[in-house]
């Protein structure tokens, strides 16, 4: 049964960054502190000077300079709930491309009490998920947990040249041997979704994150699923504000946990963001970028920093534990557990959709973060 097997699974981590167990009290803000430093926030946003928060101002600044340099249009650091750094318009809601995805799997774990057991054993077929394009062997035979870590070995086309034109033959891999970042089960979930729980994902959005949360700049009405008339499983696109997905960071660096309520299930989340494929073993599609100082790897929906959480003998450094939704064009929510440390960047794709903060440069911008973290006290 899916709960009892993610509890087996779960119980044996760790965890690291979640917001420690306390009396939550709201405070003038609006913000909630849940003590040691902690807050959630209200209304509105409470913000910390990065020097009281060990950071240095001077390296934000240049930061920020380099930021102007680059089709950013959005960008926040929060620490420990409060925001230490902000970038460019942080209202405007755009469209997030694939950190959708990753808003997918807190749905499922805010859902996951209404979810029927056994979901993890019940393959494709079993689960109601015939396209129009039939399934051929072994396809057929793909489960829930295939297809979240983006192994199920389907690759009927899914519309996105990009993926259709590198995708493996059908009928060529067996489910769950093979990574292969493929939109047919990601679209495939959403679609089990709104199944399993009889809501439309823009209902459970707002239901279950926008309105909890009190995101500040979320419009129902602009979440619209695009007509496919090829597919049965749809796209389901997201429009948000880097503010607002700031605030679903926070949700995940506190394990689920909002002013004192459990909105997700914080072991579904600490599964989907534990490593399933390493950097080595990601299809070719990224791996091009193997010379470039990344290691990001796969977890459940979510990209998962390829090292050990706990390294034994290598030291423990800020990556360790990381992980990150991340969209076309330069679309993140990345959560630095060991940091304290949510990071948002946005690239406004709805003007542009050629503009493109590459991976490199997106990996500088957190390095130099990160790097401007005072190593003594901060002046």
């Amino acid at each position: 049964m899916l709960r009892s097997r993610l509890a087996l699974i779960l119980f044996s981590f760790i965890a690291v960054g979640v917001v420690p167990e306390a009396a939550p009290q709201a405070n003038p803000s609006g913000s909630i502190d849940m003590g040691n430093g902690y807050v959630v926030p209200g209304a509105s946003w409470e913000h910390v000077t990065p020097e009281a928060a060990g950071f240095s101002s001077e390296r934000l600044e240049v930061l920020r300079a380099w930021l102007k340099t680059h089709p950013s249009t959005a960008m926040m650091a929060v620490y420990k709930g409060k925001v230490l750094f902000e970038y460019g318009d942080t209202t405007r809601a755009t469209n997030v491309a694939s950190v959708r995805k990753s808003v997918l799997d807190i749905l499922y774990a805010a859902e996951l009490k209404n979810i029927k057991e056994g979901l993890n054993y019940s393959t494709v077929v079993q689960l109601g998920l015939q396209d129009k394009v039939p399934f051929i062997h072994p396809e057929e035979t793909a489960n829930f947990e295939q297809l979240i870590t983006s192994r199920s070995g389907i690759y009927i086309p899914n519309g996105d040249g990009d993926q259709d034109n590198i995708a493996p033959r059908r009928g060529s891999e067996f489910p769950g041997t093979h990574f292969f970042y493929n939109n047919w089960d990601f679209n495939a979930l959403g679609t089990l979704f709104e199944k399993l729980t009889g809501k439309n994902i823009y209902d459970a959005l707002r239901d279950d994150l926008a309105i909890p949360l009190q995101m500040q700049d979320f419009d129902r009405a602009r979440q619209k699923k695009p007509v496919d008339p090829n597919h049965v499983h749809p796209g389901y696109p997201m429009w948000l504000s880097t503010r607002d997905m700031a605030r679903i960071g926070v949700l995940m660096i506190s394990g689920g946990r909002w002013g004192g309520k459990n909105l997700a299930d914080g072991n579904f989340l600490a599964w989907s963001t534990s490593l399933v494929t390493p950097f080595s073993e990601l299809n070719p599609i990224f791996m091009h970028n193997a010379a470039l100082p990344a290691r990001w790897g796969y977890g459940r929906l979510w990209w998962v920093w390829d090292a050990p959480v706990y390294p034994g003998n290598v030291s423990i450094g800020p990556y360790q534990g990381a992980y990150s939704a991340m969209g076309t064009g330069g679309q993140f929510i990345t959560v630095f557990p060991m940091m304290d440390l949510v990071v948002v960047h946005k690239v406004d794709i709805d003007v542009d959709a050629a503009a493109n903060m590459s991976q490199l440069g997106y990996q500088a911008v957190l390095d130099m973060l990160l790097d401007a973290r005072c190593s003594g006290a901060c002046k």
